[in-house]
């Protein structure tokens, strides 16, 4: 529902929040939220634009339906805001992301630039379970705790 111009989700009173499944085009948009967000957590669309290489009516669209969901605040003309929700989750992308960067970099010796690719794409797929056995395989490798 629209409030003003702050778009929003409005549940019924003693109802669960809404609970969207983010596809993997989602989460490649809260990531690029997170990572674009300047010093007072502030995203805007033109920089989300520009990071994914998409149209800006793609990226409003995006974050109409992630503020729908409960991931974002988005006030047209002013930015975008990562909610808690909307945080956590891009945090567990950008872990994801790390995990399998560096996996691909130090244990299997792909390029970064290509690592990174590779990571964009792997991260919307691997299983919990594998990704927790890649982080607890690169812990040994360099003994972090």
């Amino acid at each position: 529902m629209k409030y003003g111009k702050i778009y929003t989700h409005k549940l019924p009173r003693g109802a669960e929040e809404h609970e969207m499944k983010l596809s993997p085009n989602m989460e490649d948009y809260l990531e690029a939220v997170s990572l674009c967000a300047n010093s007072e957590g502030v995203a805007r669309v033109s920089d989300i634009r520009d990071m994914l290489g998409v149209k800006t009516p793609s990226v409003t669209g995006a974050m109409k339906a992630l503020a729908q969901g409960g991931y974002v605040r988005h006030q047209p003309y002013s930015g975008i805001e990562l909610t808690v929700k909307g945080r956590r989750a891009a945090e567990d992308v950008k872990k994801r992301h790390a995990i399998l960067s560096r996996f691909l970099t130090q244990v299997i010796g792909v390029s970064p630039k290509i690592a990174d690719m590779d990571a964009c794409k792997m991260e919307h797929a691997v299983s919990r379970e594998t990704l927790e056995k890649l982080h607890d395989y690169l812990r040994k490798q360099t003994g972090e705790k």
